[in-house]
Order: C-alpha cells, then sequence, then structure tokens
C-alpha cells in the first residue's frame, strides 16, 4: 500500500493496540499531557484501522501487533520501547527518565520488560470489547 504523505503534518502518530486494556489505558493518559500541552505534536492512531496498516506499510500485519508504534512526520517507523522514547522529554518526569537511560544495562533492561510486558498484556491485563467507545 502507498504510504500516506506526511510532508505537510506536523504531528507524530501513535499507533497503539485499541484491543489491549493496557494499552489503551496509556493512551488516555498520554491523551491528557496532550490536552495540557506537553504532547501537542502527538496524534493516537489504533492499530485495528486502514489508517494504520497504510501508515505502517509493510511494518502493518494482521491481527494483535507485538508491540506499539510511532510514525514520526518524516515518516520514520520506531517500534516498541523506541517509539515512546522521543515523547519522553515532554512528559512529566520524562528528562529525568531519558537520562537514566543512558546509564548502561538500563535500556536493555527496559527493552527486556517491555517485551515481557507486551507477550502478556492480555493475560495480565485484559481485552478492550471491539466496539469500545
Amino acid at each position: 500500500m502507498a504510504e500516506p504523505t506526511r510532508s505537510s503534518n506536523k504531528l507524530s502518530t501513535v499507533i497503539y493496540d485499541d484491543r489491549c486494556q493496557l494499552c489503551v489505558s496509556a493512551k488516555k493518559g498520554m491523551e491528557r499531557f496532550a490536552q495540557e500541552d506537553s504532547l501537542p505534536h502527538v496524534r493516537f492512531l489504533p492499530y485495528q484501522s486502514e489508517e494504520a496498516e497504510r501508515y505502517l506499510g509493510q511494518h502493518y500485519s494482521p491481527g494483535r501487533p507485538e508491540v506499539a508504534f510511532l510514525v514520526g512526520p518524516d515518516g520514520h517507523i520506531r517500534r516498541g520501547l523506541d517509539a515512546f522514547l522521543p515523547l519522553l522529554p515532554d512528559m512529566p518526569g520524562g528528562r529525568f527518565l531519558s537520562a537514566i537511560i543512558r546509564f548502561p544495562l538500563v535500556r536493555p533492561l527496559l527493552n527486556l520488560a517491555y517485551r515481557v510486558l507486551a507477550r502478556h498484556r492480555y493475560r495480565w491485563f485484559g481485552e478492550v470489547p471491539p466496539h469500545h467507545p
């Protein structure tokens, strides 16, 4: 599928799993920051949408996504923990967390924690019904 044009779009797009309770809750929390002007440059898009499929192109596969994605205004795609790192400095406490991640072993441990959490998110946090508000 053709990738959407983003040249006039200054927003980064977080693509999240809208069937995952943890993901939906995290999205709602991040939306509060966006409303408070902490993340004004971010929009949210459910993975289970045609628009997400267009944005992700070859990175999209039907079913549940394994990770979250961040599509930058230039079309660059980040996935998993790397999808959230560019957003950290604009979030409360994010600059501190960004600094901690630079220490040896912290990022590999966070990547491992992200992968474990992502793998078990439905079992631990539940699933959102298909037609949630």
